[in-house]
């Protein structure tokens, strides 16, 4: 191809066909990739070169499209995943092999993995785990802790589908193709070309005074459509997601409260925004408070509040403190964990259009209805006249449950009448979103000369940051948790959530419980130590077992299998115990040590109602149409309540058609988290799939062993009768709508009651090796053993732990957000390729009496045991503890030269 082109134009040869795009020369490859050559399979993570997303081959070379400017470019050849898939025979098994080992979750990152993997396929290079983990090391990804996704390159030679199969079998997933074929559309894929473009203009300081200077000259001056400031926000200028709680503006009023807060947003065409200059706001800093122990004296953040603090929690079962006195063996200590980014590769992004009276949002979301509800109420509509349509999740774990970039979106589109769109940069992610809570626990726990423990008393101090967000729901569950899954007869636990000038600490996988299981499962081991009790042994003798009450008075006769997990582990922990002697006997300078720890959670919203609700017709066709409106972020709840709504109707999965989320066509499944969608939308969906079948068979007059064919039509086989049901109308000729809502009780003022229906638990193994002199902890390998009632889905069971596991080394060895510093995935970081090991999962299935076919829900309880696991680990390797995470090097080393 000439390397010449029009001026203003760059020529490059994209998936084998020529083009001609007009961009400027010193334009991001990427962005010119998507947006003039539409070329959407490759995503934007980060615009820094850090995350990997957008990663093409230029010539055969991968490279970031985003560190590469169009001009280079000129001439070149270049290949997306899409374009790789369709044409390269390499690509396309290994498309085949990530759908084989669920190697996409949310599917953000494999553009990235697939196009890098390709080129190390295409290179003969032999394939090992080193060479795949140095080819795709410049990847990151945040769902799958890169395990399937070695397991997918490596086995990239075969071409071997997975098959069908209902409940238990580990089919491939239902949304799996698209991710993998480079054709999903994610939040800031689907916005209609020419949309207007919203900025927001934020906050430099924790907590400022503001004033805008002329914003009506600003804006005829630099050709704006609109400039927004909370005068414009027609209804209540407030959200939020908990009732009664609902206190965080769109746009901030007279002040700020954290780094990162919106004033204002200007909207306009694409070149305008992106070229204004200063935005005319004069900023006076405030006194600002970052931690819980500096706002109690500080100025209130919320002048209705009598303090900053936002809420408090509290259990408490027998006499702790008398039970506590008399305890012969007592133990405690404090410890504490700073704000911890979701991380999502996908930052957020949303679009909106005004349809006559209506709203309709197109948004990365895991909770549509509740999204609709915060606008509605933002922008003073009944709910009815606000539709949201998810789009494909790139990572949510918890802060895509908030409103984000959708207010700004549907009050634009409102106002213009026009399309508009809203993506966020790396840097608004990471200021704006919400975080895991920092705590400051200390804890206390006795026990008895048998090793048997007499008394637990937990205190957690969180910060809960400017907002409320989901502050009260760990508040609330964190007390109920704290005792880890044992028997604790005396009980004492209060948690205190304390507001601060940072963003808002909200929702993050495991909801407060990860943070008091880093305390917990440290004393457990001090304590064992102490007793000279092997620690395994030392939590078989203390777990909760079937009949016996957990701290709010919870009885369990079924379900409750925590011995299993740990019973699971004893031939791992033995041989590991044995290994760890002889490698630490050969060496001096590192030494290595194995990590036990549990943990439990409960699925579902805490003490309150948690309804899902599944629709499902049979056209006069004979289509089989599924209403499924929970959103899947990559957990897979796409297929797994698909598996069982066609297990309890009788019919294949490949039956099925799936209409996914979508307020205006789907019935609220509630939102995706609190590990509730297997559990709760599928006991929906499988109820819905009985009644339904109820009413085919009624109307053959067949059977209850009839089998149901939809080839055609709709026919029933009963035995040797073949009965043919006729099908007519324009809408569903048979429909069902089924609910399901779990059955808990609130809790009276000393925490006692039924927090939950079905606890999920864990217990998980980790030997790693500490370098002495530099204190880096290296991880050799991790075990891990979950009860989920019943494996829908086996391949996802073991997908949701290794993600898990990998979020949780993360929160144990190198993460911390610092509120103005680590604002990019440079500086925050996150663990990569290299820095996951091997992880064994052993899948225990104990049957729970509420969940679906048994089923329990996962998603949570796979990273709660993984950090204290971890830190044991360190302790046995060391005789070091890390009370304070994350255990970055130089706290290690710290710790080891104490001891000297």
């Amino acid at each position: 191809m000439s390397l010449d082109a029009p001026q203003g134009h760059v020529g490059f040869t994209l998936n084998g066909d020529a083009v001609t795009v007009p961009a400027s020369r010193t334009a991001r490859l990427s962005e010119v990739l998507r947006k003039s050559a539409g070329a959407r399979d490759v995503k934007v993570g980060c615009n820094a070169g850090d995350c990997g997303a957008c990663t093409v081959l230029i010539d055969g070379a991968p490279v970031c499209a985003c560190m590469v400017a169009a001009g280079q470019a000129q001439g070149a050849v270049i290949e997306t995943q899409a374009g790789l898939v369709g044409r390269d025979p390499h690509a396309d098994r290994l498309a085949q092999s990530f759908q084989r080992h669920q190697a996409a979750q949310c599917g953000i990152c494999t553009p990235g993995m697939m196009v890098a993997a390709v080129a190390l396929l295409r290179s003969d290079t032999p394939l090992t785990e080193a060479t795949v983990k140095d080819a795709l090391g410049g990847v990151l990804c945040r769902c799958t802790g890169y395990r399937k996704i070695i397991a997918a390159v490596l086995d990239a030679s075969r071409s071997a589908p997975l098959g069908e199969g209902g409940v238990g079998a580990p089919i491939a997933r239902l949304d799996g193709w698209p991710k993998v074929s480079g054709t999903e559309r994610f939040g800031d894929d689907v916005a209609p070309d020419g949309a207007l473009v919203v900025r927001a203009i934020r906050s430099p300081f924790h907590r400022a005074a503001f004033r805008f200077g002329d914003l009506d000259a600003y804006r005829a001056d630099h050709g704006l459509d609109l400039i927004l400031t909370a005068a414009d926000v027609p209804g209540r200028n407030r959200f939020g997601v908990i009732p009664g709680f609902e206190d965080q503006p769109m746009l901030a009023e007279h002040e700020t409260r954290f780094r990162g807060e919106p004033v204002a947003a200007v909207v306009g065409r694409a070149g305008i925004v992106a070229a204004l200059p200063e935005f005319p706001v004069t900023w006076q800093e405030l006194p600002s408070v970052i931690t819980p122990r500096d706002a109690v004296d500080a100025d209130l953040l919320h002048d209705d509040r009598s303090d900053n603090v936002m809420c408090r929690g509290y259990v408490a079962r027998g006499d702790a403190a008398s039970a506590m006195a008399r305890a012969p063996h007592v133990v405690s200590g404090d410890f504490s964990t700073g704000f911890i980014e979701h991380g999502y590769i996908e930052p957020e992004a949303a679009s909106a259009r005004r349809v006559g009276d209506r709203l309709e949002i197109h948004c990365c979301t895991q909770a549509p209805f509740m999204n609709r509800d915060g606008i509605a109420g933002l922008m003073g509509l009944p709910a009815d006249q606000v539709r949201i349509v998810p789009t494909a999740v790139g990572g949510g774990f918890g802060s895509k449950l908030d409103l984000t970039a959708q207010p700004f979106v549907a009050l634009a589109a409102w106002l213009t009448g026009k399309p508009v769109r809203m993506t966020f940069t790396r840097t608004e992610s990471l200021q704006a979103s919400t975080k895991r809570h920092p705590s400051e626990v200390h804890m206390q726990v006795g026990a008895d000369e048998d090793g048997r423990i007499q008394a637990v008393r937990f205190d957690g101090v969180f910060n809960t940051g400017a907002y409320a967000s989901w502050g009260p729901t760990v508040a609330n569950r964190v007390p109920i948790h704290a005792s880890g899954p044992y028997r604790t007869p005396n009980y004492s636990a209060h948690s205190t959530a304390v507001h601060t000038n940072t963003a808002a600490a909200g929702a993050f996988r495991g909801f407060g419980v990860p943070q008091s299981a880093v305390a917990l499962e440290q004393l457990y081991d001090m304590l064992a130590d102490k007793l000279g009790i092997d620690r395994l042994e030392f939590r078989l003798r203390n777990c909760l077992l079937n009949g016996e009450p957990t701290v709010t008075g919870q009885v369990f006769d079924r379900g409750m299998a925590i011995d299993a997990c740990l019973g699971a582990l004893k031939p791992a922990w033995d041989a590991a115990l044995a290994d760890c002697a002889a490698f630490n006997a050969a060496h001096d300078g590192v030494k290595r040590g194995v990590g036990v720890a549990s943990g439990w959670y409960g699925c579902g919203n805490t003490s309150m109602s948690n309804p899902s609700t599944i629709r499902a017709g049979i056209t006069a066709g004979g289509a089989l149409m599924l209403h499924q409106g929970a959103v899947d972020i990559g957990q897979g709840s796409n297929t797994v309540i698909t598996q069982i709504f066609a297990q309890a109707l009788g019919v294949p999965v490949s039956a099925v058609t799936l209409i996914g989320a979508d307020t205006d066509l789907t019935p609220d499944a509630g939102k995706t988290s609190a590990s509730r969608q297997t559990f709760i939308t599928g006991n929906a969906a499988k109820r819905c799939g009985e009644t339904l079948r109820a009413q085919i068979l009624r109307l053959g007059n067949v059977g209850g062993d009839a089998v149901i064919s939809l080839d055609g039509g709709l026919t029933l086989i009963d035995g040797a009768t073949s009965v043919r049901v006729p099908l007519a109308g324009d809408g569903y000729a048979i429909e069902a709508v089924a609910s399901y809502d779990p059955p808990t009780t609130p809790l009276d003022e000393n925490g006692q009651g039924v927090p939950y229906a079905v606890f999920g638990t864990a217990a998980q193994m980790c030997v790693a090796e500490v370098d002495l002199a530099l204190g880096t902890t290296r991880l050799i390998r991790i075990v891990a053993a979950h009860d989920v009632g019943k494996a829908i889905n086996p391949l996802l069971v073991e997908g949701q732990v290794e993600g898990g596991v990998a979020q949780g080394i993360g929160l144990a060895l190198m993460e911390e957000f610092l509120p103005g510093r680590t604002e990019n995935l440079h500086d925050y970081l996150i663990p990569t390729i290299g820095d996951v090991p091997p992880i064994d999962t052993l899948i225990v299935e104990s049957g729970d009496m509420h969940g679906p076919y048994g089923a329990k829900g996962l998603g949570e309880h796979c990273l709660i045991p993984t950090a204290p696991a971890v830190l044991n680990a360190i302790a046995h390797a060391t005789g070091a503890r890390i009370h304070h995470l994350p255990a970055t090097p130089d706290k290690v080393r710290r710790a080891i030269r104490a001891l000297i």
